[in-house]
């Protein structure tokens, strides 16, 4: 069984006060660091004819993302430095501001409609995207109530149901404005912790399966979502149209072969490949460094999920088990979709690759859940000590 001294270890004994001078996890931070300064390197890469045509700075984007790191630096700090087992009392109370955001992101003239999607609040370069934090948010609750239901999470009605509930409320809003990716990777998140703390196969394989008929209906009654499934069954039938994002990466991807095309010498980012500095940032990445370069970042997440997940199982208590595995989770899940759209083995979703993909709020709570991790894990080092 997962850890059981830390399973069964109060969870609101006193934790040694010189545990906030700890030094942090060094080698989940370096691999951290690394995957920045990667995404650092490739932002300014994919993103320098985009910016230089419409900016007339080809270092436009790069800039931004360098401001939004310094702000998500802040946040982590802040992150770190908490004693964690505080966060446990606001949990319901984030959930609850998590899902009035995606509500008010909705409301028109109120929500920014981009690109016929309603994703952000805000004005320009200052906006932000709910369904990111609505991500951390709810890893956040489920650790909090995980963590106190103990084996009632083995009874559907009594455990797990009530767990869905605000799951599935946040799913549903997130695929009105639509975003497919983020929903399904909340469900996906939700699932993991679900398994992680001890729910039964059985009741985890019934919500899933009564999701499925809801699930076809809300794709097969949209033509956007239901496009998207179509060109990733078989993207080269309509390669100008809906197959277009997955064949032109496809292409820089096979383009860049083993060593790659070089640092900066990509074509597909010359308006070939759309969301080539976002969401298809990796499919630059393979092409300019090749099969090498693109191994070398999936190894770096693998480095990520080994590490965090030991923290996990080595937390001092229920809480901190569930919120480092959640936060391990969110981050390794999103990453892996999101190289799978990028490669065709999963439909395409708008989830950026985490610390390497454009974007100030997913920068800031993939920073945010490695501080929460890191803290865990400080806290464990020093009560084994």
């Amino acid at each position: 069984m997962r850890n059981a001294r830390a399973m069964k270890r109060d969870e609101h004994d006193e934790l040694p006060r010189s545990y906030v001078s700890a030094p942090p996890d060094s080698m989940l931070f370096s691999v951290v660091a690394i995957l920045v300064g990667i995404g650092l390197v490739m932002i300014f890469s994919a993103s320098s004819a985009t910016a230089y045509s419409i900016n007339h700075d080809a270092m436009y984007f790069l800039k931004r993302q360098v401001i939004w790191l310094i702000v998500a630096l802040g946040a982590a700090y802040f992150a770190y430095r908490i004693d964690y087992h505080k966060l446990k009392k606001i949990a319901p109370a984030v959930l609850l501001l998590s899902i009035l955001s995606l509500i008010l992101v909705l409301v028109p003239h109120v929500g920014m409609l981009v690109n016929g999607a309603r994703r952000w609040l805000g004005a320009g370069s200052l906006s932000v995207q709910p369904s990111e934090f609505a991500k951390l948010a709810l890893v956040l609750y489920l650790a909090a109530m995980l963590s106190s239901r103990g084996e009632r999470i083995t009874s559907l009605v009594r455990g797990l149901f009530p767990l869905c509930v605000p799951m599935a409320i946040m799913v549903m809003l997130i695929l009105k404005e639509p975003d497919m990716g983020t929903a399904s990777l909340l469900a996906m998140v939700a699932f993991a912790m679900f398994f992680a703390a001890g729910a039964r196969w059985e009741h985890l394989t019934l919500i899933l399966i009564s999701t499925v008929p809801v699930v076809a209906i809300s794709v097969l009654s949209s033509p956007y979502k239901r496009a998207r499934i179509l060109a990733f069954l078989d993207p080269w039938k309509d390669p100008q149209n809906t197959g277009f994002h997955i064949v032109q990466s496809l292409l820089a991807l096979g383009s860049g072969g083993l060593f790659g095309v070089g640092l900066g010498a990509s074509r597909a980012k010359f308006f070939y490949l759309p969301e080539q500095y976002t969401d298809f940032i990796f499919a630059v990445l393979g092409e300019e460094l090749g099969l090498i370069g693109a191994v070398s970042v999936i190894i770096l997440f693998l480095i990520f999920a080994y590490r965090a997940t030991r923290i996990a199982l080595g937390a001092p208590d229920r809480f901190g088990f569930f919120l480092a595995l959640g936060c391990t989770a969110l981050i390794v899940i999103q990453a892996f979709i999101n190289i799978g759209v990028v490669t065709s083995s999963w439909p395409v979703t708008g989830v950026p690759l985490p610390f390497v993909s454009f974007g100030g709020s997913s920068l800031v709570v993939s920073l945010v859940a490695v501080a929460l991790i890191i803290n865990v894990g400080r806290q464990r080092r020093l009560n084994a000590e």
